[in-house]
């Protein structure tokens, strides 16, 4: 069996040997940059590390802000071991640090930063602002908006962080992978989407055909081969996460690499946005889609 591997839709930040750079000017740890990232990762807000290494969440705005020019030693300890981070002194092998928070460079209107367990984005239009687009502004024009847009917006409910977390975290490590060879005859198109761990998440089948073979001969001009897609799967839990728009490119990058230009599709309510999103266009000529049923559905 054969695979070309699809590069994923992000990348991670860039690291040296493992460890993420926080130091400052001079060479040595910038300590509000460290702890700061040390809560990110811990999903742990000023007031929680204050009530978890009971030291007074003012010295940790100070110690954060880099007002606190040489706070104790016990107290970074206290901080950075609540935080779930260790204090080591002297030369130690390399080993990972926490990801610096990627908003630390946003200020809000008065100049402060935003909390750094959070996950904090730019708003731009109503749509980037949840109570905005919950409201419907983006249906109104921007004179006619009740309040002025932040500069950014985040999300205070945990749950919804980590499963923010937890699907940046899937699309950047998946990937997607042409299946060839083995069973699968020469005219059958099989794309796979998995995890690092070899999890099967997404898949998509299609084959070839050609055209004249439907009519009993061949009519020039018409394409010799054209591709059917016959399904999108994508796991209940990852959907909603861009794998099948990469399971589809993938089909149309390699197709057209073939030399084959045209395909055709079914499909029905979310599938239909999917399929426009990849640059199918709505064919009325196409037959239409039937359905056999023994007439026992019930609704309501």
């Amino acid at each position: 069996m054969t695979e070309a591997t699809y590069g994923t839709e992000q990348t991670a930040a860039p690291e040296t040997d493992g460890v993420t750079d926080l130091t400052d000017e001079s060479g040595g740890a910038d300590l509000g940059r460290v702890l700061r990232a040390l809560r990110r990762r811990a999903d742990l807000s000023q007031r929680q590390l204050a009530e978890r290494s009971e030291v007074p969440q003012a010295t940790i705005a100070r110690i954060e802000s880099g007002r606190a020019v040489d706070p104790r030693f016990r107290t970074v300890e206290r901080l950075v071991r609540a935080a779930g981070g260790e204090v080591t002194i002297g030369v130690s092998p390399p080993t990972a640090a926490a990801a610096p928070v990627p908003h630390d460079d946003m200020r809000d209107e008065a100049g402060r930063r935003y909390p750094a367990h959070l996950d904090v984005w730019p708003v731009h239009e109503p749509r980037d602002w949840p109570g905005a687009w919950w409201a419907e502004w983006y249906r109104l024009p921007p004179e006619r908006y009740p309040l002025p847009l932040p500069p950014a917006a985040y999300e205070l409910n945990r749950r919804y962080r980590d499963n923010r977390r937890w699907g940046a975290e899937v699309r950047r490590t998946a990937r997607v992978r042409r299946v060839t060879g083995g069973d699968l005859p020469g005219t059958c198109w099989r794309f796979v989407a998995e995890l690092p761990d070899g999890e099967l998440v997404g898949e998509l089948r299609a084959h070839e055909r050609s055209p004249h073979l439907d009519h009993g001969e061949w009519y020039p001009g018409e394409p010799e081969r054209e591709m059917v897609l016959d399904g999108v799967l994508v796991a209940a839990r990852y959907r909603r996460l861009g794998l099948g728009r990469r399971l589809v490119t993938a089909l149309v990058t390699e197709m057209r690499q073939a030399g084959i230009d045209e395909a055709a599709a079914l499909a029905e309510n979310f599938g239909i946005e999917l399929l426009l999103a990849c640059g199918f266009e709505i064919e009325a000529r196409r037959p239409a889609a039937l359905r056999l049923s023994s007439g026992r559905r019930r609704y309501g």
